[in-house]
């Protein structure tokens, strides 16, 4: 596991893209100070894989509150690509539910019926298991749907993007709310009863049969696709993954020891201490404010939902110095989360000689007075640094976990991925793969490994293991 190719760079290599020629002494010196404190280098990343290792093995062995959760999913099997027939499925993620119809075709391919709901603050907050049977009840009527000739319901996979401690396939008990949840009466519940006992209120014909997690999902889709898959990752509004480990290492696991099993690492729980991690006064001022603080502190650094607001506070300490904006800030600017990572994306996009995408998101978006092309630069080198940061641990934790398993590197290797920010985040693959090889080897990149979008694919993947438990209890009987 300690043998992690490649050359350390140096830190100045981080820290003078940022530099400005035309600007003031004062504001580059700030910038770079900054720049500093967001890098990544490689020899920071050996670091983290080393300690990545430690928690996983440490987590694999028992439960510690100190180490990565490492949570079994009881998913113990492959899909072949050949199976076949119609599964319901649910997919709760940190903006939206979907609902999915998925015919699997017998041919490693799938047809997708769906619809979409936006996840409500009211839901959010208070009534999210009502808000799940009312939507679910949208679909069924929309779409005709009703439970097969001799059932009482029809089955369903539940993909739960949240962390759950996993006691069987369809049950789980929630270990913490995340991406701005705050649902009361739900820590510590079974997540398919408090969903289930929903669907009876609304009179809902379906019952959840296996409950994963989106990772498991996205793993399961890409691995329907491609067999050769080992991973599956969520880079979006959340990150987490989950990996293919052979039971005989999951020293927690009281059951047959043959074979594998899927693990849900819960990697955003990774070194809450920020022992390891290149954790920041900005990180520091979103963690004390937000709803979990000290937790998942790792994905407060890389995902979606919390970079914009990262940026944000860095934004604001530059202005709090009246280096850029001439100290002037706007009502807009001044809240929480409201400058969203989709305006991160597009600051870092832009190459026009004005920067005039920028100009609009300060201007036109977030209601700053007139901004000079120095603000302008200043707010896209602190949007490049911090989704740089981002990336390169992104990279550390996927080749960790892939080094955690070295014999498989000798094969071809796909890694299924989903989420908004390896989709929409300029290079954010480009750069995975980038990083990735100087930690995994030339040859590997560039001949075995796969980094696949399995778009939508937690909806597919609950489906996929809906189907499996339905068979098995169908065998059963």
């Amino acid at each position: 596991m300690d043998n992690i190719a490649g050359d350390s760079n140096d830190i100045n290599a981080f820290v003078k893209p940022y530099v400005i020629p035309e600007a003031s002494d004062e504001l580059n010196q700030n910038l770079e100070s900054m720049a500093r404190s967001f890098a990544v280098t490689d020899d920071r990343i050996r670091i983290i894989i080393k300690e990545f290792h430690k928690s996983m093995k440490v987590g694999l062995d028992h439960d510690d509150k100190d180490a990565l959760p490492m949570i079994p999913t009881f998913v113990n099997r492959r899909p072949t690509g050949k199976e076949t027939g119609s599964f319901l499925a649910l997919d709760l993620g940190g903006t939206n539910l979907r609902v999915c119809q998925v015919s699997l075709n017998g041919d490693t391919t799938y047809q997708l019926l769906q619809q979409k709901f936006t996840i409500t603050p009211e839901a959010k907050e208070s009534r999210l298991w009502d808000f799940v049977a009312e939507c679910v009840a949208v679909f069924l009527e929309e779409h005709d749907l009703h439970p097969s000739q001799g059932r009482r319901a029809i089955p369903c996979g539940f993909t739960f993007s949240f962390p759950i401690f996993q006691t069987g396939i369809s049950s789980g008990n929630l270990s913490m709310w995340n991406k701005g949840f705050t649902v009361p009466n739900s820590v510590g519940r079974d997540v398919v009863n408090l969903t289930q006992s929903a669907f009876q209120r609304h009179h809902v014909p379906v019952e959840i049969v296996a409950v994963v997690n989106d990772t498991v999902g996205t793993l399961m889709t890409s691995a329907y696709s491609f067999p050769d898959t080992q991973m599956g990752i969520i880079f979006g509004t959340g990150t987490n993954a989950a990996y293919w480990e052979r039971l005989e290492d999951i020293g927690k696991w009281a059951g047959d020891r043959h074979g594998e099993m899927v693990v849900n690492l819960e990697w955003g729980a990774f070194d809450n201490a920020a022992r390891v991690l290149p954790y920041t006064m900005h990180d520091n001022k979103l963690n004390r404010k937000s709803s979990n603080h000290g937790l998942q502190v790792y994905e407060k650094m890389i995902s979606g939902l919390f970079l914009g607001e990262v940026t944000r506070n860095a934004i604001l300490a530059l202005v709090d110095q009246r280096l850029i904006f001439e100290g002037r800030s706007s009502e807009l600017l001044n809240k929480s989360y409201t400058f969203d990572t989709a305006y991160m994306s597009a600051i870092v996009f832009d190459d026009s000689p004005d920067l005039s995408a920028t100009k609009t998101v300060l201007e036109s978006t977030l209601d700053l007075p007139p901004t000079t092309l120095i603000d302008r630069k200043a707010v896209k080198n602190v949007c490049n640094m911090i989704g740089t940061r981002s990336v390169r641990l992104s990279a550390a934790a996927m080749c960790a976990v892939l080094l955690s398993r070295p014999e498989l590197l000798k094969s071809s290797v796909s890694v299924g991925i989903d989420g908004s920010m390896y989709q929409f985040y300029p290079d954010f693959e480009k750069n995975l793969y980038a990083v990735s090889r100087t930690f995994l080897g030339d040859d590997f990149v560039d001949n075995r490994l796969a980094l696949r979008l399995a778009k939508d694919g937690s909806g597919v993947g609950a489906a996929i293991v809906a189907m499996t438990v339905d068979n098995d209890r169908k065998a059963a009987t």
